[in-house]
């Protein structure tokens, strides 16, 4: 299983605060070594790896999780669920 996170930064250029509210519960949750890959969509910059991973799987939000195993590939664009389907079961 690989796991990747993503998370934006506005056209601002901050960073999104919901993204960072689920990085800290990574962190707080003991989490964040589950996550194999960090990547950052930037508004600013549709080639950035973040964007391009978000218009390859359609994810229309961020932050949101990508995980793909043999069989498939899952997109996670809540965190409670991926949390509970995914790192809990780790």
């Amino acid at each position: 299983m690989h796991i990747t996170f993503v998370k934006k930064i506005l056209a601002s250029g901050e960073p999104c605060q919901k993204c960072k509210d689920v990085e800290q519960r990574l962190i707080a949750s003991d989490h964040m070594h589950k996550i194999d890959e960090i990547l950052v969509a930037d508004e600013r910059d549709i080639e950035s790896a973040g964007m391009k991973l978000a218009a390859a799987v359609k994810a229309t939000r961020a932050p949101f999780f990508v995980v793909d195993t043999e069989d498939e590939r899952k997109v996670y664009t809540v965190y409670f669920k991926f949390a509970k389907e995914v790192l809990d079961k780790a």
